[in-house]
């Protein structure tokens, strides 16, 4: 019991020591971010991507993140994520799907940062036979200032 309450301790004043890092000072900055969800039957297909980006006059900082997540009360369901960075741009893609016999759902979001524009689509789509499928498309883009 004495050494729980003495690990809590030290992790406690570890964090309150912790300085928090000040924000960056930016002349423009933006975000983006889509997400989208599709389901039918016993399946699930939810993805999402987010970037930001802060330009001043240092240069650009950028960020991206992106994820996915699938679910089938049955069949299968699988979901990956991809981040792709070069000193030209950062590219995410993250795609999910859940199949249950020939019911199905599916989610897949590509998201951005190239030259001062962050882009970020999403589509969805779900099917259960004999009906017609569901589909969405989400998009956003946004263009920073130099």
């Amino acid at each position: 019991m004495s050494r729980k309450i003495l690990f809590t301790v030290a992790a406690a004043l570890a964090i309150a020591s912790v300085t928090p890092a000040s924000a960056q000072e930016c002349d423009t900055a933006g975000t983006v971010a889509t997400g989208g969800s599709a389901a039918a039957g016993g399946t699930s297909a939810s993805t999402l991507g987010t970037a930001g980006t802060c330009l001043n006059d240092e240069g650009a900082t950028s960020s991206i993140a992106s994820g996915a997540s699938a679910a089938s009360a049955d069949g299968k369901a699988q979901s990956r994520t991809k981040i792709n960075e070069n000193p030209a741009h950062l590219k995410a893609q993250s795609r999910a799907q859940a199949v249950d016999q020939g019911t199905f759902s599916k989610s897949q979001t590509k998201t951005r940062v190239s030259d001062g524009e962050l882009q970020s689509r999403t589509r969805t789509m779900s099917h259960v036979p004999g009906q017609k499928p569901s589909m969405d498309r989400t998009e956003s883009t946004v263009i920073v200032p130099q």
